[in-house]
């Protein structure tokens, strides 16, 4: 598989472009996924072998959750190293990108969800870590 990131909820082009072009360098494919491919296991929408053939109606899906998707940006990388990672975060700042709250990397756990499930996941944890962060934070007197 090659090294793809998955994009979602990008609706700023000055955004996206500024993404594609720190990207880029990098030799990652980057693939917008559109709201219809929701409902798609994420390795099918990621290029995994052996996954191709699965479509969304191969895989059942929870139609309250596919019709209320989400708005918010979120990245998924697939078949990166961790040092392809560390690079994808530093061009990103280098760009002046900005933050991407909601980021993952494709694993065997995660391979067969689809777009929705991740981000209902990656949504919990990031609220989570907020907490977490906010509450260790000294107070100010």
């Amino acid at each position: 598989m090659k090294e793809t990131v998955l994009l979602y909820n990008f609706n700023d082009k000055d955004r996206l472009m500024k993404i594609r072009q720190a990207l880029l360098p990098l030799g990652f494919r980057i693939r917008q996924v559109d709201k219809e491919d929701y409902m798609k296991p994420l390795g099918t929408l990621a290029g995994v072998k052996g996954m191709e053939e699965l479509t969304a109606a191969a895989c059942p899906s929870d139609d309250a959750l596919a019709s209320e998707g989400f708005e918010d940006e979120m990245a998924l990388l697939a078949g990166l190293t961790s040092s392809q990672v560390d690079a994808f975060i530093k061009s990103l700042r280098k760009r002046g990108i900005g933050r991407i709250n909601y980021k993952a990397i494709l694993t065997p756990v995660n391979k067969d969800w689809d777009s929705v499930h991740l981000y209902h996941e990656i949504k919990k944890e990031h609220e989570a870590m907020t907490v977490a962060t906010s509450q260790s934070e000294p107070k100010e007197a």
